[in-house]
């Protein structure tokens, strides 16, 4: 049985295959898991995942259940194992969004389904898979920069541009280092994938030449009492028509959304690219699909 907490747990090949399946389903789209059923638990807000896992369950054929960490018996103490062992032994697959990647590793462990990360504080797997089928549309190759926080956004895509052997350059403030575990995960991947990756704190040499810009959220969710230290940290890394150009002339521009334009992403270059941006929030639907399959063939 496979799970799917980071894209570490894929090699080239099938992360490659999951982006195809995703393409091919987004054109012809088949009910591929008939009366299969799927456990969404959130301890996270959601619009993009949420839509993405029950429509895409419910279009191939299953059904999908929400559980808000709330209305559980999480909410009044309950273990995760314990959890994990009720929840999966009722359902085919359990997608779980949650503050603490610990969570997800800790439910695997009792998990008699496959488990898919929805987002955690270290990996957001299903957005780069999304951001993947976006590029490949868009017929861009690997020449990359992604400008902001090292967070999940930046971990999962330092990892798949190591596998798949992009060029990806990361621009982050001083003080907000990449962790170090992904790190090394990537720096060994690269020596076998031939990925060329560059890190620096000047956006604007991370933006040279490169054909997809990426950037996140300087804030994500739980970091709000930190909200005015990092609004002065990340002073000078917006994208805006200034940073943009020094992209190649034609590059596209995506994020994961939500936006919030003044700060990561000026309102010029957010709507100039919104066509990108919210493709790539529909890919989601697709390569959500795509996976569900993936797993579900290696039970």
């Amino acid at each position: 049985m496979r799970h799917c907490l980071t894209l570490r747990d894929f090699n080239k090949d099938e992360i490659l295959a999951l982006v195809a399946k995703a393409s091919e389903l987004k054109k012809n789209p088949q009910k591929l898991l008939i009366d299969k059923t799927l456990a969404m638990i959130f301890e996270k807000n959601s619009t993009r995942t949420r839509m993405a896992f029950e429509l895409g369950i419910t279009q191939l054929g299953g059904k999908a259940l929400f559980l808000s960490s709330n209305d559980l018996q999480l909410s009044r103490g309950e273990p995760i194992k314990d959890t994990a062992r009720v929840i999966a032994s009722m359902v085919d697959f359990v997608m779980l969004r949650v503050n603490s990647h610990e969570t997800l590793l800790e439910f695997v462990k009792y998990s008699k389904a496959p488990v898919i990360n929805g987002l955690s504080d270290l990996y957001h797997p299903t957005q780069v898979l999304g951001d993947l089928l976006t590029i490949k549309e868009y017929g861009k190759k690997g020449k990359i920069a992604y400008i902001g926080d090292s967070n999940n956004m930046c971990n999962s895509w330092l990892i798949v541009a190591s596998i798949l052997g992009f060029e990806l350059s990361i621009a982050t403030p001083k003080g907000y280092e990449i962790d170090e575990n992904v790190l090394e995960f990537a720096l060994n991947e690269a020596k076998k994938s031939g990925a060329k990756l560059n890190f620096t704190n000047d956006k604007f040499k991370a933006l040279a030449d490169k054909e997809v810009i990426i950037t996140d959220t300087w804030i994500s969710m739980g970091q709000e009492a930190e909200k005015a230290k990092r609004l002065k940290d990340f002073e000078g890394f917006i994208i805006d028509e200034e940073a943009m150009k020094k992209a190649e002339k034609e590059a596209i521009f995506l994020h994961c959304l939500p936006a919030y334009r003044g700060y990561e992403v000026s309102e010029e270059v957010f709507e100039a690219h919104s066509k990108e941006i919210f493709d790539e929030a529909v890919n989601r639907l697709f390569v959500v699909k795509s996976l569900l399959c993936f797993l579900d063939a290696h039970r």
